[in-house]
């Protein structure tokens, strides 16, 4: 395990990667720009990040029709993020849907205007997290909550998992330069994630529904994985992202369906 000072630096760097959140200049002075080693950080960044839109889902389903506040909630949270991990989910709908071929595809995520599959996908991902986060706040708003919490530590652990298991696609793309997350800090970020979900989650929801959440979403983005290994042969910053979106999605619909 890295010791307590190098945790921080690589915590301080993974949410100034994943986020627009103000970081001291101090930690990336004299750093390369690579997260190789940092990503073992990304479940825990990923609690930063959702930390002030998880507070304000409970204070306002305590009073409010849980709709509202779900949806204040998760645009709060791209706000934070600069809608980073949407983006990728968006672009990456575009490039596998559109696509003809291996090529076609690239070129499609590549372009920075958005297109239909990407309108789609985009408003599938609020809608779903949305109402599933509605249905848990109408249930327990601390239950809605900390399942917020526990889907963005998780989703960012399934991201390293992700970014580690295939190539990268093209060499002098975002998260080629970013470097290879190392093994070791993937293993890192995954039992960071897992632990904290679960600590998060057995409190209000039980292991057994809090334990199956984790598994749907793992199998979600493990499939999402191997689909984007067979049709592009790596990964991209956009499949990165989306491997994100579509983890987080899977979890919390999960947690919605098992109440």
């Amino acid at each position: 395990m890295p010791n307590a000072t190098q945790f921080i630096a690589d915590l301080a760097r993974s949410v100034g990667f994943l986020s627009r959140l103000p970081v001291p200049d101090r930690f990336f002075s004299g750093h390369d720009g690579t997260v190789s080693r940092a990503v073992q950080a990304f479940p825990v960044a990923g609690l930063v990040i959702a930390v002030v839109p998880a507070l304000v889902l409970f204070l306002l389903s305590r009073s409010h029709d849980p709709l509202l506040p779900a949806i204040v909630a998760l645009g709060l949270q791209s706000l934070l993020t600069g809608a980073l991990h949407e983006d990728g989910l968006a672009d990456a709908a575009d490039g596998l849907g559109g696509g003809r071929d291996r090529e076609h595809s690239l070129s499609i995520m590549k372009d920075s205007r958005v297109g239909s599959y990407g309108v789609i996908v985009l408003i599938l991902s609020f809608g779903l997290r949305a109402s599933a986060l509605s249905a848990l706040a109408q249930y327990d708003p601390a239950l809605a909550s900390l399942a917020l919490l526990a889907a963005a530590a998780i989703s960012r652990a399934f991201m390293v998992a992700h970014w580690r298991s295939l190539p990268p696609v093209r060499e002098g793309g975002v998260a080629a330069n970013a470097g290879q997350p190392e093994e070791k800090a993937r293993n890192i970020a995954l039992g960071i994630g897992v632990a904290s979900a679960l600590l998060l989650l057995i409190p209000v929801a039980g292991l057994p529904r809090g334990a199956l959440s984790l598994v749907f979403a793992g199998l979600v983005a493990f499939g999402f994985t191997r689909y984007v290994g067979e049709r592009l042969g790596g990964h991209t910053g956009d499949t990165i992202g989306a491997t994100q979106q579509l983890s987080e999605i899977a979890m919390l619909i999960a947690l919605a369906l098992l109440l």
